[in-house]
C-alpha cells in the first residue's frame, strides 16, 4: 500500500477558511445600555449598591434581600429612597409641603392605614424595620418595576407603570400638582412620566459614583 506524502499529509490537517456568505454580514455587537438603565443584579447581599455607602450594612443588605425578592434592581430602590428623604434615609422624614407623607418612601397617612401601620408609628421605627413596610407597600407591583421609571411610578403614580415616559401624571390646578410642582422640569403646567422620574434618575447616577456607592 502506497504511503500519503508529506505534503498531502499537512493539507489533511489545515483548517481551511471560508468567506461569510454574501448578504449575512456577521451581527454586531450590542451597544451597552447607558447608565441609569443598567441592571447589574447584584449577586450576595455584600454587593456593592448605589448609596450604599450611606447606610448601614444590615439596611444595604436588607435592600438587596428585598430587591431580589420583589424582581427589581437595589440600585433604583436606593436611588428612589434617597430622592424622597433628601439623601438622609431618615425614616422620621416628614413632607415639608403638608401632605403628611413620613419615611423612606414617604408613606401617606392612607397608605400607612392600607399597611396596617400610621405615619406615626412609621416615624417611631428604625430604617431597618421600616424596609419592611417598604417592602410590603411594593410587594403589589413585583415583577413590573425592573427600570428605573417604573419603579418610581409605584412610589409616586402607580397608574403609570407601564404607560408611556411622556404621559401626563399631574396638571397644574391639582393638588397632585401643587404638591410636586417641583417636578414640572420645563415649567409648561404638567409633569410627564419622564419628568417626574428624571431626578431619581439623577440620583442614580449620583448614588454610583465613588464615595456613595458601597
Amino acid at each position: 500500500m502506497a504511503r500519503p506524502s508529506l505534503l498531502s499529509t499537512l493539507f489533511s490537517t489545515l483548517i481551511f477558511w471560508r468567506p461569510v456568505a454574501p448578504g449575512r454580514p456577521a451581527p454586531a455587537p450590542r451597544p451597552e445600555p447607558l447608565a441609569p438603565q443598567i441592571l447589574r443584579s447584584p449577586t450576595g447581599t455584600n454587593a456593592e449598591i448605589a448609596w450604599g455607602a450611606k447606610v448601614v450594612d444590615a439596611f444595604k443588605k436588607k435592600v438587596i434581600e428585598i430587591a431580589g425578592r420583589l424582581q427589581m434592581e437595589p440600585d433604583h430602590l436606593m436611588a428612589i429612597m434617597a430622592f424622597e428623604t433628601g439623601r438622609s434615609f431618615d425614616p422620621t422624614i416628614v413632607n415639608r409641603a403638608g401632605s403628611g407623607a413620613t419615611g423612606l418612601i414617604q408613606f401617606m397617612p392612607a397608605t400607612a392605614r392600607g399597611l396596617g401601620t400610621t405615619t406615626a408609628a412609621l416615624a417611631q421605627m428604625n430604617a431597618i424595620d421600616q424596609l419592611d413596610y417598604v417592602e410590603a407597600y411594593l410587594a403589589p407591583y413585583r415583577g413590573r418595576i425592573g427600570d428605573i421609571q417604573s419603579a418610581y411610578m409605584a412610589v409616586l403614580y402607580p397608574r403609570a407603570i407601564g404607560k408611556p415616559s411622556s404621559h401626563v401624571l399631574f396638571r397644574k390646578g391639582s393638588r397632585a400638582y401643587k404638591l410636586n410642582r417641583g417636578l414640572d422640569r420645563n415649567g409648561d403646567g404638567q409633569i410627564t412620566k419622564q419628568e417626574a422620574a428624571a431626578r431619581v434618575v439623577a440620583l442614580l447616577e449620583e448614588g454610583m459614583r465613588p464615595g456613595n456607592i458601597g
